[in-house]
């Protein structure tokens, strides 16, 4: 068996870039090429196998990769619908959407009170069947593979559950979101079985760096100078800022220069507030990298 370690990923698409995106960021050099199936990691001993988004979840759970970067949504429904040995082992925050029930907006649908005796269109069967179990809730399911949204104009359906991201799909043709059964984002799942000591400890350290990767998206370094008085009211304005580092400014005895990793959001109200206090030269940087 091969000693490199195998990651399925889907082979086009938002999620696609998104996770090819992500593992550049970790280190791994590689290209992707035409409609090639396998791309080798320069530098690193990972092969990536470019699949079909709904194939990964049986790769990772049939030994055909060790692990898998895949929409929970696609975890979720081959889950219930199958045999899997595989589940999330890290939730990695990008290509988030939700799995929507939605009816046309002058129809008599209006919310799952209104589903009893009715036809639903989906391509999840799987999580909307669990959404009416869960609510007694006794439907038909229709069971389609694409352009669920046409099911209530071509009398297929009265509604349909269906993924969602802005919603303009929806909109444009005239249906309505009315209840989200499922929040879905990328993941990197894996199964059961236990790995080689090489794989594991190249799993955790590539696992070590997506985790620096997220943190270092979410996360923002802020220096300014300041009064030497507004230092403690400054620190606690800080967002999830741990203690940070004060230093005298040359020439000055009243100001210092402040430096903060800042863990959450900074907004402009935030800026707004330092500059309150007396903060000046406000500078708001982006971290390429963490390891903490």
């Amino acid at each position: 068996m091969s000693d490199r370690l195998r990651i399925a990923v889907q082979k086009k698409g938002r999620l696609a870039d998104d996770s090819f995106a992500l593992l550049k960021a970790c280190g791994l050099r590689f290209s992707i090429r035409g409609g090639s199936l396998l791309a080798r990691v320069k530098n690193m001993p990972i092969d990536l196998l470019l699949v079909r988004d709904d194939d990964i979840p049986s790769f990772v759970s049939n030994d055909a990769a060790d692990i898998g970067i895949v929409g929970e949504n696609v975890l979720v429904e081959e889950q219930l619908t199958g045999e899997l040995d595989a589940d999330i082992a890290m939730r990695l925050g990008f290509s988030r959407c939700k799995l929507c029930l939605a009816a046309p907006e002058r129809g008599a649908v209006k919310s799952s009170d209104d589903l009893a005796g009715t036809r639903i269109a989906t391509t999840y069967p799987g999580v909307t069947a669990r959404f009416l179990r869960e609510r007694g809730i006794e439907a038909k399911l229709v069971e389609m593979k694409g352009a669920v949204e046409l099911a209530p104009s071509i009398g297929v359906a009265e509604s349909i559950c269906d993924l969602v991201s802005s919603g303009a799909t929806l909109e444009a043709n005239g249906l309505a979101a009315f209840e989200t059964i499922l929040n879905s984002e990328a993941a990197l799942i894996r199964s059961s079985r236990t790995l080689s000591p090489e794989k594991a400890d190249l799993l955790d350290k590539l696992m070590r760096r997506i985790e620096g990767v997220i943190k270092s998206a979410e996360t923002k370094y802020i220096m300014l100078n300041a009064p030497k008085s507004q230092i403690s009211a400054i620190t606690e304005l800080l967002p999830g800022s741990d203690a940070p580092t004060v230093m005298p400014l040359a020439g000055n005895d009243d100001l210092v220069a402040i430096q903060a990793v800042c863990t959450e959001t900074v907004f402009w109200e935030t800026l707004e507030g330092l500059k309150s206090l007396g903060a000046r030269s406000i500078l708001v940087l982006p971290i390429e990298k963490m390891m903490s």
